[in-house]
């Protein structure tokens, strides 16, 4: 089944510098395990090609049902030296909760997780540049 994030998950971000950092919570704690499996550093990686020039960084912090990412190279130099709208990463967080992942149908179904839209999209739609 295809999931958005948006349903299952709360998300903030900001910035340091040219890095952009992003935390995703799960909304209900048995949802963690998904966002554990199935968000991992490559998939966040790819949902934001083209708008990142480094490295993604993930870290886990389930007694939070939490997942944190840093996305190096995502702001242009950052606050003081970028030409983006967003130079502190604002909007970074509502970005990634537009993320559609794939969860096997029986987890799916053993969670209650909430099917994405038929139309849903699987990346940013705008730049966020």
């Amino acid at each position: 089944m295809r999931v958005r994030l948006l349903d299952i998950a709360h998300a903030r971000s900001g910035d340091k510098g040219d890095t952009a950092n992003v935390g995703i919570l799960a909304l209900r704690p048995e949802w963690y395990e998904v966002l554990d499996q199935y968000v991992t550093r490559d998939r966040v990686a790819a949902h934001f090609t083209g708008l990142i020039t480094g490295d993604v960084i993930r870290f886990a912090l389930p007694n939070l049902g939490a997942l944190n990412f840093l996305l190096h190279g995502a702001l242009d130099g950052g606050g003081t030296l970028s030409l983006k709208t967003d130079a502190q990463g604002k909007v970074v967080s509502t970005a990634l909760l537009r993320m559609v992942i794939d969860v096997p149908d029986d987890v799916a179904t053993r969670l209650r997780l909430p099917a994405a839209p038929a139309a849903a999209p699987s990346g940013p739609r705008q730049s966020v540049r």
